[in-house]
């Protein structure tokens, strides 16, 4: 494959080749993620898991940045895009299903794995199918629940929980393990789903917006400043049911709801477009 050329400043100057190589800048940031992800295993296996939930908060900030400086510097790559894609997988796959099974879990014996084996072969499941079908479905949405947003899930209540001001650890037998349970296999089963998600990409950046969208913006913050691990907790969980939600109104109005926009002749791609 020819590189792209960079053309000179100076008019009439010969066109060099572009070098292709590994970025430094995205690819700095996806570690960053992937450290995160590092730190918060280690630091639930030291029983610090509010410090935990806030690490994988910020590979989930991490995770959102990469992409978008990638794009913003014109230093995409292949490497990148795999790179971002494995570390999401140790981010939002196997530190969150770790981090609730040894928070809540771990106590329930065999049956506490799996909840966490669902989770964590979800995300697999679903970043697998998001690699594969990236070119075919429609850009507003997500063709079930983003990893990212189902680590926030199921952080988001060890975090609120652990952040209560009574919390003294997880007693056998009461509502904290079972919770635990049951919204991990949500978000686990979710992310496998076809119900479409929303996916915030589609927003003109370069158009105005009314005033009191700032003022909605500035109530959030409040907010979320308030209490970050409640709001935090309860946004997500918002975001986790409102594909279903989409899903059954599509289905009430008739609508299609499948996310793949486009078809194609591809043999290996038959019954993505159904």
């Amino acid at each position: 494959m020819t590189p792209d050329p960079i053309e000179d400043d100076e008019p009439g100057a010969a066109v060099r080749p572009r070098r292709k190589g590994i970025y430094a800048l995205p690819n700095a940031i996806t570690l960053g993620a992937l450290f995160s992800a590092f730190y918060a295993i280690v630091m639930a296996m030291n029983g610090r898991f509010e410090v935990a939930c806030v690490a994988i908060f910020a590979a989930a900030i991490l995770d959102s940045l990469d992409g978008r400086v990638a794009r913003m510097t014109n230093t995409q790559s292949a490497f990148g895009e795999q790179m971002d894609s494995l570390s999401d997988m140790v981010a939002f796959g196997a530190a969150p299903a770790l981090i609730v099974y040894m928070w809540a879990l771990k106590d329930m014996g065999k049956p506490g794995w799996i909840p966490a084996f669902v989770y964590i072969a979800g995300a697999a499941l679903r970043l697998a199918r998001f690699n594969v079908n990236i070119g075919v479905v429609d850009k507003r949405y997500f063709q079930g629940l983003p990893s990212p947003a189902a680590a926030a899930i199921v952080i988001g209540l060890i975090w609120a929980v652990v952040d209560s001001s009574d919390y003294t650890g997880v007693q056998r037998g009461s509502w904290v393990p079972w919770a635990a349970y049951g919204l991990t296999l949500f978000a686990g089963l979710s992310m496998v789903t076809n119900a479409p998600f929303y996916s915030f990409k589609v927003f003109d950046r370069r158009r105005s917006v009314p005033f009191i969208v700032l003022v909605i913006i500035m109530l959030g913050i409040g907010f979320a400043a308030l209490d970050p691990a409640r709001v935090l907790f309860g946004a997500f969980c918002v975001y986790g049911l409102s594909g279903y939600v989409i899903y059954g109104w599509r289905k009430a109005k008739g609508r299609p709801v499948s996310v793949i926009s486009t078809s194609t002749d591809e043999p290996d791609e038959r019954g993505l477009h159904e």
